[in-house]
């Protein structure tokens, strides 16, 4: 589960004036140096987004997962893969 501070732009402030839209706008995983997810998102999207997808392990590496907002702020989480032989 990714945590984020969204905010769909829709809401007002104690003011009355518009909160700034900030979404997740891309989500990717590489997984041995290589993409294997990506996905882009859109206004729509649920205020803490779950992803399943599936990635076969074929040998020992690094999953780095990536997130990137409307603002620029980018987040990155890395897990290590050991695969037995």
């Amino acid at each position: 589960m990714i945590v984020h501070p969204h905010e769909s732009g829709f809401r007002l402030d104690n003011t009355g004036h518009p909160i700034p839209r900030n979404i997740i706008d891309t989500f990717t995983c590489v997984y041995g140096g290589s993409e294997v997810f990506r996905v882009r998102l859109h206004p729509a999207m649920s205020t803490n987004p779950y992803f399943l997808f599936y990635v076969r392990a074929v040998g020992s590496g690094d999953m780095v997962f990536t997130w990137t907002d409307d603002r620029g702020d980018v987040a990155t989480h890395t897990v290590r893969l050991e695969v037995g032989e």
